[in-house]
């Protein structure tokens, strides 16, 4: 059986390592990137690349999405020569970003009219993993769609999971990094708090680490804070962006979240400090500067 023709757009690390991929596994792709260098990469692989979103929508079996933030996905499917202007009746639309759901289920509801599906597939793990097709991936959507797009997205993650109705791939990813940002935050304040109190922080790790509190989580932040070791790929201007968009989800829901409020002013203030293009434990350097108003 023949592989499906993939259109994928954003070549950042991630998007770009998912191509690499997809290419060493036989598929054949077209790309688009404003990153010259980027496209550059795929089609001395052997890639096609198009102008528009629209030209390749119309060129292509399954389009991929792994862009930064909700406005450019939609300004990517709504612009002139966008993707609504070009997608095929029964084609497929895969957002791997982390977007707004609410956003999703917009884009989703007006690809049908066109007659073409949409999952939203958020994805877990690193490039490195994109590279090797060993993500985490969770995705959304119509059971029959999803199961179109299933042998693609078990060529490119390890683990697929499928999680209700479109937008809640989306929902999840968000809470899942509400989480991880929170503890990130949480824990190099800690480390900061100890040092400004005298407190050994090697001991501080040991003693932690050795109770419930142990987490991956942890050991970046002690990476960071301890060694000096910046090793979580993820920025802090990245976390401000998703906490942002948890709490715009937690607002649509009707409902508010303190302890996500506080995790949202401290990455901001962080950003506004200088240290958005840092890792996520770099906030460290934020708070162990912090002092009483």
């Amino acid at each position: 059986m023949s592989k499906p023709t993939i259109g994928f757009i954003g070549l950042g690390l991630m998007g770009g390592n998912m191509v690499e991929n997809l290419q060493n596994k036989g598929y054949d792709v077209v790309v688009m990137d404003l990153n010259k260098e980027a496209v550059e990469k795929c089609t001395q692989r052997g890639a096609r690349t198009v102008s528009t979103a629209a030209e390749l929508a119309q060129s292509v079996d399954i389009i991929m999405l792994c862009l930064t933030t909700s406005a450019i996905v939609e300004k990517v499917v709504y612009s002139e020569n966008g993707i609504l202007d070009g997608i095929k009746e029964d084609s497929i639309v895969i957002d791997f970003g982390t977007s707004i759901p609410a956003s999703t289920r917009k884009i989703g509801k007006d690809l049908a009219s066109k007659g073409a599906g949409m999952i939203d597939a958020p994805l877990g793990r690193t490039p490195a993993h994109a590279k090797e097709g060993k993500l985490n991936i969770m995705a959304a959507g119509d059971p029959k769609t999803f199961e179109k797009v299933k042998p693609v997205l078990e060529d490119q993650g390890e683990n697929v999971f499928h999680l209700g109705d479109l937008g809640a791939g989306h929902t999840t990813k968000l809470i899942n990094n509400f989480i991880g940002m929170t503890t990130v935050c949480a824990m190099s304040q800690a480390f900061a708090i100890a040092d400004m109190a005298g407190v050994n922080k090697q001991q501080l790790f040991d003693i932690m680490f050795a109770g419930p509190s142990s987490s991956p989580f942890m050991q970046f932040c002690k990476n960071y804070a301890v060694d000096n070791v910046s090793d979580l790929g993820f920025s802090i201007a990245n976390a401000n962006k998703d906490l942002g968009y948890f709490l715009k989800m937690v607002d649509d829901l009707g409902t508010t979240s303190l302890i996500a409020n506080g995790s949202s002013s401290n990455l901001q203030a962080a950003f506004d400090a200088g240290l958005g293009k840092g890792n996520v434990p770099e906030i460290y350097d934020y708070f162990r500067a912090l002092k009483k108003a």
